[in-house]
């Protein structure tokens, strides 16, 4: 994949080489408490790497990396859509970098690919990931109960995003 540029950021596709950067911004407690995994962060981002359904971004700004954004797709034709998901550094959060990436990411996953649907699904008690993907043009679907465990081993909702192609934010 070529490069992805946004307004701030630049999209590239994920290499092994970025793997200690992403795993040590994976390992933040800011980032670990929304995207739970093992012990052994690189690991778990190389994982991703490996997945063929997952399509893995590496965010960067100003030279660095700042995060990983991901995507997939449903390729039935009756329920084509793709999905994303993200987490950046917390010394990057609030300043616009987030929204950036997402939108930079749906134009190429609309215009490039042409799926006309895109979803999200961040924590329903997230409140800055939530206003960050309406900004891009995500609108609120309905609450999914209980949708996925904590490290506390509690159930915890997640809240269904969805964006149609022609609501995209330019």
């Amino acid at each position: 994949m070529t490069e992805l540029h946004g307004a701030s950021v630049v999209l590239r596709g994920t290499v092994p080489g970025d793997v200690t950067a992403l795993a040590a911004i994976r390992a933040t407690p800011e980032v670990r408490a929304r995207w739970r995994g093992g012990d052994d962060m690189a690991a778990e981002v190389a994982s991703d790497l490996e997945d063929p359904g997952t399509h893995c971004l590496t965010v960067r700004h100003g030279g660095r990396i700042v995060g990983m954004i991901q995507w997939y797709a449903e390729e039935d034709p009756d329920y084509r859509h793709a999905g994303i998901d993200l987490f950046l550094d917390p010394q990057v959060h609030g300043k616009g970098l987030g929204t950036d990436a997402v939108r930079t990411l749906a134009r190429h996953l609309v215009d490039d690919l042409g799926h006309h649907r895109l979803v999200i699904d961040p924590a329903a008690d997230n409140a800055p990931a939530i206003r960050c993907y309406e900004k891009a043009g995500f609108r609120p679907v309905g609450v999914m109960r209980q949708y996925e465990r904590g490290a506390d081993g509690t159930w915890h909702d997640g809240l269904l995003m969805d964006l149609l192609a022609d609501e995209l934010v330019r």
